[in-house]
Order: structure tokens, then C-alpha cells, then sequence
């Protein structure tokens, strides 16, 4: 499938724990390899960026990502693959103008 026919996911995951970043660091490589074995097996999907959300104590409560994919069904096997949650996944809209 070609990048042109994705579509543009946006997800929230909120940990039911927070972590360290160290631990964040290990579930990106647990992504990426997920990202990786869809894309082997056929399955349009790429990770464009994410923002980190922290707690006062400086742990990771969660983050929001921004995937491209082929469907919200690839979205959610890689989530499942690569362990981690995907507590809402919507399509994404047009950016707000503004300050």
C-alpha cells in the first residue's frame, strides 16, 4: 500500500502506571519492531510523532501519537503487537488556525 492511501491516526495512551523514561525508551523499541513486522507482512503503517505526557514527579503518564495507516484495525494490531495501550484512536482532523 502505498503512503498516499493512508490515513492519519491520532491515539492516546494513558498508562494505567506511570513510568520511567527508560522505560518509555524500551516501548519504542517494542514499536518499532511491531511497526517493522506489519510493514513485512504487507500492512500500511507508520509512526509520524508523539507527545510525551509526565506526571509532577517527572514519570510518564501516557503519551498522544500520530500514526499514518492503512485502517484503524492496523493501528490497533500494532498497538496489541507491540504491547502497549491505545485507550482512544480517532481519525485526524484539519489543524486549528491560531496563536
Amino acid at each position: 500500500m502505498s503512503e498516499q492511501n493512508l490515513e492519519d491516526f491520532l491515539i492516546l495512551r494513558e498508562l494505567d502506571e506511570p513510568i520511567t523514561e527508560e522505560e518509555l525508551d524500551a516501548a519504542g523499541d517494542q514499536s518499532g519492531d511491531a511497526l517493522q513486522e506489519l510493514r513485512d507482512e504487507g500492512v500500511g503503517i507508520r509512526w509520524v510523532d508523539s507527545e510525551v505526557m509526565k506526571t509532577d514527579g517527572g514519570k510518564v503518564a501516557g503519551t498522544f501519537c500520530h500514526y499514518q495507516a492503512e485502517d484503524e484495525q492496523a493501528v490497533r494490531e500494532h498497538a496489541n503487537r507491540a504491547g502497549l495501550p491505545a485507550t482512544r484512536i480517532d481519525r485526524r482532523g484539519d489543524p486549528l488556525e491560531g496563536e
